[in-house]
């Protein structure tokens, strides 16, 4: 096996299908990997550029999982947001409560739940080379990518701040100098569309051009039961995004790729559920139905959002190095509002509501009023050398956020009663170099470092408090360190066809502010404002990759263990109806994750993979306020006598499932003058705490959700029927609990139809 070329030492676990070359354009691979994807039969050569270099991925050791085009196109048939992700790869879930926006992934459990659109996340999202800081802009709609690359634990060498858990990396489908087009157009159950297409128009051997778009759409399927107005229905959405590039090379040592991109998305916000589990259990209560809500603020629920952005990346070769200047700019503006109590009426009203008890009406809005992100990224690397490959680089980043929050009065007629207002800005700059040698020709070494200095000023003011309370602030807080982020690697060829390797990794998340202050009980001594300092984390790795069966089968294993001081939580709702965040004194994770694809004959590919993820609280002192919901729930913690507060200690990580798996079968047959082809995937999930506290009622099952797709292509024409979720499957993604027994639950089954062309 051919060793490692300009990487970081990471470890590797792979579990996906081959990648087409034309997929790739800017950092194409170099002549001897183009040369060994051709030649390759069976599963094939998978080419990532989790370096940020093309590879052949099963000579980069970096814990890796890929999910190409075709793998892509299966999972999201039915106009499925970027949830559809969760499960698909080991230690990956993602969940959210802001329905089409505002993804909360977790890798290896380590994750955060904050619903504020300030939320600091331990997992980045990369598309095209660019972070996309805020939650918001990673609920990107996914469309014409050459491939997503999971890589697993710490990354804070490459790609830096706020990467302790792993980074989802989005790779666009590049121009090319061939004339390509391609149009998808699919109907589904409760009327859901979804258009996309993409056409690639090289104008000569200089410019190529690249326009590609999406659109999903659907009706209102939940029904409102109290309100016969048809406005008052809920789960439409209409969601279009674009993306347009231009690819210049003027020359034979010059690239210059522009990618201007963007999203208009009305509708898809979330539908919460009163008094949705059985108290004393986790099952939806007798009469309970995910298409029927009871919501009496329903007319006025609304989700907005859009997005704009430039990405450009210029390459210059020069003297055996090639330097490489990334821009980014993104901007955003969105807008969520929503019945959080998900039922009608109050307890103390002569009508009661319901379903359930609901003590009180919980109507807010969250907004976007803007945010505007600048990345800068200088790189040079050496080019062409088998022995020594290095890379250096200068990173800067900078935020400027405004956070609107209101109450609104439901049974008031949804007039505004309470007001905040948040600031945020945030700059950050690095330094990075990373180094790997062939030591022999079987052992290889890479280091990698990294001094990164973050900042943020923030700032906070109530102009009209809820429930009588008094006008507030402004308040002030300012943040920042200093860190250094490091990897150590070894990777042992033992055998042509496989790799033994190591990995020593430290990452840290920045910083984090919550100011929340809306519904905060204010006193002389707490501004409402709480403050997370720096978590880092050290993760120890080591596994095997490996090719059997003349390139027919990919078996990877690796097991982990990692500690983190000072991590970073945050405590949700609960009894004060408020958000804060904490330091737990450490948290510890172990696991094994393994992955297995096999070529069983030239017509049937099996994709597999599995992962076992340990995760504690470790802080004896560490405590959260309960649920604070009407019908009380069950909490499993031992209770504070003093403060009433459940202690922590512990407990896994929230929203950390334990185990997940999935399996995918593909088929294809000759068949006439055309291709026969069909498709099932199965992904299981076990439970998981919603919150930091233990409770009977607020754990998310365990769950399967499974998947087919089947249909015929004939020339450049397919068609072709899916079903998504086929067995109803209910699950919880998430759940309110200063209210009542409240969910927030999956999509339930949608099948349809599928009509495509391509050039």
């Amino acid at each position: 096996m051919r060793l490692n070329k300009n990487n970081l030492g990471l470890t590797v676990a792979l579990g996906a299908i081959t990648i087409s070359q034309p997929a790739l354009a800017q950092g194409q691979p170099d002549a001897e990997i183009a040369e060994e994807a051709e030649e390759e039969s069976g599963l094939g050569v998978i080419l990532v550029t989790a370096t940020k270099e093309s590879e052949n991925a099963q000579d980069v050791p970096v814990a890796i999982s890929v999910l190409e085009t075709e793998t892509l196109n299966t999972f999201r048939g039915a106009g499925d947001d970027t949830l559809f992700l969760s499960g698909r790869v080991p230690s990956l879930n993602i969940e959210t409560s802001f329905g089409r926006i505002f993804p909360r992934p977790g890798i290896r459990g380590l994750n955060n739940t904050d619903f504020d659109f300030n939320a600091s996340q331990p997992v980045s999202y990369i598309y095209d080379e660019v972070v996309w800081e805020n939650p918001v802009l990673k609920g990107f709609p996914v469309f014409d990518l050459a491939r997503v690359e999971v890589l697993r634990g710490p990354q804070g060498t490459l790609f830096g701040r706020n990467t302790p858990a792993g980074v989802l990396k989005f790779e666009s489908a590049k121009p090319e100098d061939a004339f390509d087009a391609y149009l998808t157009g699919s109907y589904a159950r409760f009327d859901t569309v979804l258009l996309e297409g993409a056409l690639n128009i090289p104008l000569s051997d200089v410019i190529a051009f690249r326009f590609s778009g999406t659109f999903q759409s659907r009706s209102d399927f939940i029904e409102n039961q109290i309100d016969d107005d048809p406005n008052a229905d809920a789960g439409g959405f209409d969601d279009f995004a674009y993306r347009a590039q231009a690819l210049i090379t003027p020359s034979d040592n010059f690239e210059w790729l522009i990618n201007v991109h963007g999203r208009n998305l009305n509708g898809g916000q979330t539908s919460f559920q009163a008094n949705a589990f059985l108290p004393g259990s986790n099952d939806p209560r007798p009469d309970f139905d995910r298409t029927v809500t009871f919501a009496d603020a329903q007319r006025f629920s609304t989700l907005d959002t859009n997005t704009f952005g430039i990405t450009s990346r210029a390459d210059l070769e020069f003297g055996g190095v090639t330097a490489t200047y990334i821009f980014g700019w993104e901007t955003a503006e969105a807008f969520s509002r929503g019945d959080v109590d998900g039922g009608f009426g109050a307890a103390f009203l002569p009508t009661g509501g319901g379903p359930g008890l609901i003590p009180f009406p919980a109507e807010s809005g969250d907004g976007i009023d803007d945010l505007d992100q600048l990345t800068h990224e200088l790189r040079l690397t050496n080019t062409d050398e088998d022995t020594l490959n290095w890379t250096v680089g200068l990173y800067l980043f900078d935020e400027n956020l405004e956070i609107s929050s209101f109450n609104f009065d439901t049974l008031g007629g949804g007039v505004e009663n309470g007001q905040a207002f948040q600031t945020q800005d945030t700059t950050s700059w690095a330094i990075f170099g990373s180094v790997d040698v062939n030591v022999t020709e079987k052992l290889n070494l890479a280091a990698g470092l990294r001094f990164t200095d973050d900042d943020k000023d923030f700032e906070v003011i109530r102009p009209i408090g809820t429930f009588g309370a008094p006008a507030a602030g402004p308040f002030f807080r300012n943040v920042g360190d200093e860190e250094i982020s490091f990897d150590l690697s070894a990777t042992y060829s033992v055998t042509e066809d496989t790799n033994l390797y190591a990995r020593i990794s430290r990452g840290f998340r920045a910083p984090s502010i919550q100011g929340r202050i809306l519904f905060a009980n204010l006193t002389p001594d707490f501004d409402g404002v709480t403050v997370a300092d720096t978590e880092t984390i050290l993760s120890f790795e080591a596994g095997l990759k490996t090719t059997l069966l003349d390139n027919r089968a990919r078996f990877n294993i690796n097991g982990y263990f990692f500690t983190i001081d000072d991590q970073q939580l945050t405590a949700i709702g609960g009894a004060g109806n408020f958000n804060q965040l904490l330091n737990a004194d450490q948290g510890i994770g172990y696991g094994i994750e393994a992955e297995f694809d096999l070529a069983v004959t030239d017509d049937l590919t099996l994709m597999s993979n599995f992962s076992w993820n340990e995760t504690e609280i470790q802080d004896e002192d560490l405590q959260t306020a309960a649920c604070g919901s009407a019908t009380p729930c069950t909490v499993l913690d031992p209770i504070d006598p003093v403060t009433g507060g459940a202690l922590i200690d512990g407990n896994p990580f929230p929203q950390a499932p334990q185990f997940i798996g999935n399996i995918v079968l593909d088929y294809s047959r000759d068949l006439g003058a055309g291709e026969f082809f069909a498709s099932t995937d199965w992904s299981y999930r076990s439970s998981a705490n919603i919150f930091l506290y233990e409770s009977v009622e607020f754990e998310a099952e365990a769950q399967v959700i499974g998947g087919a797709r089947a249909g015929y292509r004939l020339d450049n024409i397919h068609f072709a029927g899916f079903v998504r979720n086929l067995t109803d499957t209910v699950g919880t993604v998430s759940a309110i609990d200063f209210n009542n027994l409240s969910g927030i639950f999956n999509q339930p089954r949608t099948y349809g139809v599928e009509l495509g062309w391509r050039y």
